[in-house]
């Protein structure tokens, strides 16, 4: 069969990549054409165009860049066409995706959603068209179930991709050397995202506090997909920065600074301390006041249901507060031990299913008529 899958963003690249793979293993005839990254290149088929292009973050930054994005559409749009496939597949990057799935519907095309949009946390109207133009939901949060159960719309909860791949890393014996640290001192991990206006909005705060821990190293986790050059005007000394490493970076930390996203539950999942991070510009910001309907902004918070990790957002994220809550971390003993009760609970929540594997089960049955 034919599958056409489009993936705006690093995480959709690794994710939409492992289920590439999967599908494959449960069709032997598959074939992909795609909007992604690096990692669904390497799993063959046809990479139309880059996630990196795609890359447009908070309410007034896509809004000035609306003439791009409706080219893109456009683009997509007719790929999509000429290519025929038998499934659209989309991954999470609800702005593009969800345009995407109207337009299939509209075609005939069968429509595939893998990884939900996060609808549930602003403009839950939105769910309509869900159920309108989405054959098939498969969701990796436990609680999307049951909020789609308000809707009176069934989907299929595969389980947690994030937790199966943390479950499955074996960490790199050379670390150290290989990337040129210290050994006799302990890491703090720094996420500052893998794009260009997330690193610009978050980095320069996060390694502003090093003069107060030099007893650690700060190590930053840079992304391959920007021009290693990009990152040399973040340099000062102390700082480290590793590249497409972020996994064996986490297995080695004692703590992290991270940007709000999926990096947050990676951190979580290896168990390491940790401040979730995140600014953007001031009129972003008021219309996400607005329109956000729940009250956290990670995803451990959210699947916790509760406060597990300090969030500092906006104007709370100065590099005093940084430095306040990191000195928390690494010398309350008990604020430490609820962090760490609070992601065993999130362990235990998620579970390991191999979700992708399931996910592909899934879909192949679906495309061959099962039920």
């Amino acid at each position: 069969m034919k599958y056409y899958l489009i993936a705006g963003e690093r995480s959709g690249d690794f994710h939409a990549a492992n289920l590439m793979r999967e599908l494959r293993g449960q069709d032997a005839d598959a074939q992909f054409r795609y909007w992604g990254g690096d990692m669904m290149q390497a799993e063959g088929g046809e990479l139309v165009r880059h996630y990196q292009d795609l890359a447009i973050m908070g309410f007034l930054e896509a809004a000035t860049s609306i003439l791009k994005f409706r080219g893109y559409l456009k683009q997509c749009q007719a790929d999509i066409l000429a290519y025929k496939p038998d499934v659209l597949i989309l991954v999470d990057y609800a702005g593009f995706n969800m345009r995407m799935a109207k337009f299939a519907k509209e075609q005939g095309i069968k429509v595939f959603y893998y990884i939900s949009p996060k609808i549930w946390a602003w403009n839950q109207g939105r769910v309509e068209k869900v159920k309108a133009y989405v054959d098939k939901m498969f969701v990796i949060l436990p609680f999307e179930t049951e909020f789609y159960q308000k809707f009176s719309y069934p989907v299929d909860y595969t389980g947690n991709p994030t937790a199966d791949a943390v479950a499955e890393f074996v960490p790199t014996a050379d670390f150290y050397e290989r990337n040129r640290l210290e050994r006799d001192k302990p890491i703090i991990a720094v996420l500052p995202g893998s794009r260009k206006q997330e690193i610009e909005e978050m980095l320069h705060e996060m390694i502003a506090i090093l003069p107060g821990f030099q007893e650690y190293q700060f190590v930053v986790a840079g992304v391959n997909n920007l021009d290693p050059n990009y990152y040399k005007h973040f340099h000062r000394n102390g700082i480290r920065f590793v590249f497409d490493q972020t996994f064996d970076l986490l297995s080695h930390a004692s703590a992290a600074l991270v940007t709000s996203g999926t990096a947050t539950l990676e951190t979580a999942l290896f168990d390491v301390p940790q401040i979730v991070c995140y600014r953007t510009s001031a009129l972003s910001y008021a219309i996400g006041k607005m329109v956000i309907k729940v009250p956290y902004i990670s995803l451990v918070n959210l699947i916790a249901g509760r406060e597990v990790v300090k969030e500092l957002i906006q104007g709370e994220f100065t590099a005093r507060n940084l430095l306040d809550e990191l000195r928390n971390l690494l010398t309350d003993p008990a604020y430490l031990a609820r962090m760490k009760a609070g992601y065993a609970e999130l362990r235990e929540k998620l579970g390991q299913h191999q979700a992708a594997k399931k996910t592909a089960e899934l879909m192949v049955g679906y495309l061959r008529g099962g039920h």
